[in-house]
């Protein structure tokens, strides 16, 4: 660090007299003037000529060569030909800073995201640098049938995780009834093939979600008011009417009776209210469509193509699941 003496002399000035008017001619200036002209003279004092460690306010320490770079500062200013002593430490900081930041990039190895908000200081992947992708696009340009091979094959691989097959029917779901009463009916499934223990825990899921939703008064077309309101209108709702409706109450259900790829279950939905079963059936197409080919949905009737009252063992293919 570089500090001026304390004693030493002021800079002297030397006066000169002009001979010559100035070439404007202004009569109030008279023709000879003294200008001062100061002599840019400097001394200065090295208190030290070795290297000095210096901390800054993050605790880092840094050895700076003082006499180099006030060499280099002196040279910048002679060029110049002026010299501040706020300039000299305005660059000092800067080259510090510098520094700083060349040092937080070589810790964070290069591939740090380094700009500001939520993202800041986030490590990002290189793709660029990715084996996995390297192989399958190396050589894409030169030998595109190639590549797409490759690419084909690590999805063949990993289709797992990135695709999910659907293992139910194309074919829509066949719904009939027959004689249905409210109070008092079984519901028929005959499926495509004979369920697996999964499928069966699907279907017992939905019919014990949709016997809770019923329980519950969720299936009442009697206050059905934002569905029934017009599309363009502000969606309101009229708590007074909607507690004022004849409820509608899912009364009891059994269980869900398996024998091969047939099922059965015994309801008492109790209230006329279509709206349970459309609530039912389009959940159920849902699961026909992506999960377990359902062949048949039939609404009502005691007797069911091959259905066999007298077959209720596990080895004959029977298994009652409660809901």
């Amino acid at each position: 660090m570089i500090m001026l003496h304390p004693f030493a002399p002021l800079p002297s000035c030397t006066t000169i007299k002009c001979s010559n008017t100035f070439s404007h001619k202004n009569p109030l200036v008279p023709s000879s003037v003294p200008l001062l002209v100061p002599s840019y003279t400097r001394k200065w004092t090295f208190l030290c000529s070795g290297r000095s460690r210096r901390e800054d306010l993050n605790g880092r320490e840094f050895g700076i060569d003082i006499i180099k770079e006030d060499q280099e500062l002196e040279e910048d200013d002679d060029d110049d030909g002026k010299f501040s002593a706020q300039e000299m430490y305005a660059r000092r900081e800067a080259r510090e800073i510098d520094k700083e930041v060349q040092e937080d990039e070589d810790e964070d190895g290069g591939g740090g995201y380094s700009g500001q908000g939520p993202h800041a200081g986030r490590q990002e992947k290189d793709y660029d640098r990715d084996p996995e992708f390297g192989e399958i696009l190396g050589d894409f340009l030169e030998d595109p049938k190639q590549a797409q091979s490759r690419l084909e094959g690590r999805l063949r691989k990993k289709r797992n995780k990135i695709l999910h097959t659907k293992t139910g029917s194309g074919k829509p779901m066949k719904v009939s009834f027959n004689k249905f009463d409210f109070s008092n009916s079984y519901i028929w499934f005959e499926f495509y093939n004979v369920p697996l223990a999964k499928d069966i825990s699907l279907i017992c899921d939905t019919i014990r979600a949709w016997h809770i939703i019923g329980r519950l008064g969720g299936c009442n077309a009697m206050n059905m008011q934002l569905s029934q309101s017009p599309l363009d209108a502000r969606p309101s709702y009229d708590c007074i009417q909607g507690a004022n409706v004849e409820p509608t109450t899912f009364y009891n259900i059994g269980d869900l009776e398996v024998q091969d790829n047939l099922a059965r279950i015994w309801v008492d939905i109790g209230t006329i209210e279509p709206l349970f079963l459309d609530v039912l059936i389009n959940a159920l197409t849902q699961i026909s469509s992506d999960f377990v080919g359902i062949k048949q949905l039939r609404f009502g009737g005691e007797e069911f193509e091959n259905w066999n009252d007298n077959l209720n063992s596990e080895d004959s293919g029977y298994g009652v699941h409660k809901i």
